[in-house]
C-alpha cells in the first residue's frame, strides 16, 4: 500500500493537478518518464454530489496507475466531507490522499467562492480540511497560493490552520490568485510555509527543469516538488528532476534512474503520436484534447506554425497522425539544409 507520508518526506516527484490536462493518458505519458505521484483534474465536490457523468470521469484511472491523487474544489464543508468519502469508497487503496483546492485562481472558480476565494475565509478553509479529515481514512492536503492579492502573505497563517485541522501536508504555489500565472513564482513563500508547520511542505511554482527543482529545495526546504505547466509538453521533466536529485544526493524515495537525455525532436513528435493512440483508444472523440497537448510537445521545431495551424483542425486521430508526418518531413528537410537539430526541452530555465 501507497505510504503517501513517507513518499512526500522523500523528495517526491509530483504532477500536480491541472484542469483540462491532467487526464488519464497525459498521467500515463508522465508516469512512464518518471512521475512518482499523479493528480486527476481538479474534481468539484458539488458536481460529484449530482453523479454528474463528465464529474465521475475525471477520476478514471490510467493503466499504469497504482494509486492517483485527487484535488477536490467547493466551500460547502458538508458536502466536501461526503464526496470525499465516496471518492474513498470508489477508489479504495488506489487513493494515494485527498487534496483540497485552495489555490485555483480562475474567475469561474473563485467567483463561486471556491479554489483561491477560501484564502479569503481562513476559519472557513480550516472547517473544509477538519471535515474531510474526519470523513476518509486517506491523508487530506491543501493546495494553496501566496495569498488571494497583494499583501500579506496568508500561505503561512492557512498552512497552520490546515496543520491544526489535520492536514498531512500542504502544497504552496508562490504567485497571489490575482498574478493568475504572471510574473515570477516566489519562492520565498514556500520557505515561510515549511518554517511555520511541522507537517511537509510541497513546493510548486515556475520548476522548468531538474537545475530549477534542485534550486527550489536549496532555497525553500521543501519536501517535495509538484510540477504543473514545466510538465506540459514535456513528460521528460520528470526523469530530468529524479537525475538530479539523484546526482544531489537528495533522491531519498526515488529509485535509482537512467542518466536524463534530452529529447530530439522525433522523440518529441513520438511522444505527441503516443498520447494521441492513448486519447484515441479510450475515447475517439477526446482526441480533440490533442490539439493544445501536441502544440506544446512541438514548440519551436522547423515547421511547428504550420503544424499548429493544421492541429486546430483536426478531429480525429488519423488527422492528427497526417499533421505529425508532415512535421517530420519538414524536420528532416531542415536538418538536411542546416544539419541535424540539437536536442533541447521544450521549455527553459526559471533563470532564462
Amino acid at each position: 500500500m501507497f505510504d503517501y507520508r513517507e513518499f512526500v518526506r522523500g523528495k517526491g516527484i509530483i504532477l500536480a493537478p491541472l484542469a483540462g490536462v491532467s487526464d488519464a493518458a497525459f498521467r500515463q505519458m508522465c508516469i512512464e518518464h518518471g512521475a512518482q505521484l499523479t493528480f486527476t483534474e481538479m474534481v468539484s465536490a458539488k458536481g460529484l454530489s449530482y453523479a454528474n457523468e463528465k464529474t465521475v470521469h475525471l477520476i478514471d484511472m490510467a493503466p499504469n496507475e497504482a494509486y492517483v491523487g485527487v484535488q477536490l474544489f467547493g466551500h460547502e464543508p458538508d458536502t466536501m466531507a461526503s464526496q470525499a468519502a465516496w471518492i474513498e469508497d470508489h477508489l479504495g487503496d488506489r487513493l494515494a490522499v485527498i487534496d483540497v483546492n485552495m489555490g485555483c485562481p480562475a474567475r469561474k472558480i473563485v467567483s463561486k467562492g471556491d479554489g483561491c476565494a477560501l484564502m479569503k475565509d481562513l476559519p472557513l478553509a480550516e472547517s473544509i480540511v477538519h471535515s474531510i479529515v474526519s470523513a476518509v481514512s486517506a491523508p487530506v492536503t491543501v493546495k494553496m497560493r501566496r495569498a488571494y492579492d497583494q499583501g500579506p502573505d496568508t500561505a503561512p497563517e492557512l498552512a497552520k490552520r490546515a496543520e491544526a485541522a489535520g492536514a498531512a501536508a500542504v502544497t504552496v504555489h508562490g504567485r497571489y490568485a490575482t498574478q493568475m500565472y504572471r510574473g515570477d513564482s516566489c519562492w520565498d513563500v514556500i520557505a515561510k510555509v515549511k518554517k511555520s508547520v511541522a507537517i511537509p511542505v510541497i513546493g510548486n511554482g515556475d520548476i522548468r527543469c531538474g537545475a530549477d527543482a534542485i534550486a527550489m529545495v536549496e532555497q525553500t526546504g521543501c519536501d517535495s516538488v509538484m510540477l504543473a505547466r514545466g510538465a506540459q509538453g514535456n513528460p521528460w521533466i520528470f526523469q530530468d528532476v529524479a537525475w538530479a536529485f539523484q546526482e544531489a544526493g537528495m533522491a531519498s524515495f526515488c529509485p535509482p534512474v537512467a542518466r536524463f537525455e534530452l529529447p530530439n525532436a522525433y522523440d518529441r513528435i513520438d511522444a505527441a503520436r503516443r498520447q494521441t493512440m492513448l486519447l484515441h483508444e479510450r475515447d475517439p472523440k477526446s482526441v480533440v484534447r490533442m490539439r493544445k497537448h501536441a502544440s506544446w510537445y512541438i514548440k519551436g521545431l522547423p515547421g511547428a506554425s504550420a503544424a499548429r495551424a493544421a492541429l486546430n483542425a483536426c478531429t480525429w486521430a488519423d488527422e492528427f497522425f497526417q499533421v505529425y508526418r508532415d512535421l517530420e518531413d519538414a524536420v528532416a528537410r531542415f536538418e538536411a539544409e542546416n544539419g541535424p537539430l540539437e536536442p533541447v526541452a521544450p521549455h527553459s530555465t526559471r533563470e532564462g
